[in-house]
């Protein structure tokens, strides 16, 4: 779960600036492009993306790498409900050892986490951005700066006063989030918890204790809580430090 909070929240913060700075851009099909990437995203349910977007991912490398080493293939790669590409095209390879399966279901999840996350912090992005006051824009620019220039010395480090408020909730829906990798097949605390704290898996049948799996969560209540107020303090600071000496409530208090 932390390996991949660490991983998912900087990646989805990458994809949620790109969507926000397309969704703000001059240039019309990459503003478009910008906010419907926002508005699909986030107007998909969850759990549908995480079943189905996985799916035509992988899809998606295979074929690439299908087309690539496989320009000879006679057969068709749709075959009623079969996706059927070349041995050499799998992903990852039916020879590969087991640690190389996890890794690459690992790599889905994130990148999955992190689309559907950037989406939503493209849009509190978005809205920081443009509460930034058009007047600090135009001051930058009268003094010589190019919109580039203004664009990363004026805006962006005085954008993320607006943005940490939303970008705090999404952190704790991200924390809250991290079970819904059990279904992209990624073993996380939830799911060791109920396995480890049964008595009927037949991977643990040698355990000597009985059914444990109250416990097991109740466990997992305590650490969900003490790293959401953890969470809490650390980002209360950060608001704090960076509100600092600017007019805000943040900064007053």
């Amino acid at each position: 779960m932390l390996v991949l909070l660490a991983i998912t929240a900087p990646t989805a913060l990458v994809f949620g600036f790109g969507g926000a700075s397309a969704a703000r851009s001059n240039f019309p099909p990459l503003r478009w492009f910008g906010k419907a990437y926002v508005a699909v995203v986030r107007g998909v349910p969850d759990i549908a993306f995480f079943l189905f977007f996985v799916i035509a991912l992988d899809q998606g490398f295979e074929l690439i790498r299908h087309q690539v080493l496989c320009p000879d293939w006679a057969e068709p790669v749709r075959q009623g409900n079969d996706f059927r590409v070349c041995p050499e095209a799998k992903l990852p390879l039916g020879n590969a050892p087991q640690w190389v399966h996890e890794v690459y279901g690992f790599i889905l999840a994130v990148l999955t986490f992190a689309i559907v996350f950037g989406a939503f912090a493209a849009n509190v992005l978005y809205g920081a951005m443009m509460a930034v006051p058009r007047g600090q824009m135009e001051t930058a620019e009268a003094y010589g700066m190019t919109r580039r220039q203004a664009f990363w010395r004026v805006l962006v480090p005085q954008m993320w006063v607006f943005a940490l408020p939303g970008l705090s909730n999404l952190w704790m829906i991200l924390i809250k989030a991290t079970p819904l990798l059990f279904l992209l097949g990624v073993e996380d605390i939830v799911y060791w918890a109920r396995e480890l704290g049964g008595t009927k898996q037949a991977r643990f049948t040698s355990y000597p204790h009985g059914d444990w799996r109250l416990w097991y969560f109740l466990g997992l209540l305590v650490f969900y809580l003490a790293f959401t107020r953890l969470s809490e303090v650390v980002l209360e600071r950060l608001m704090k430090r960076l509100s600092h000496g600017q007019a805000t409530i943040g900064a007053s208090s």
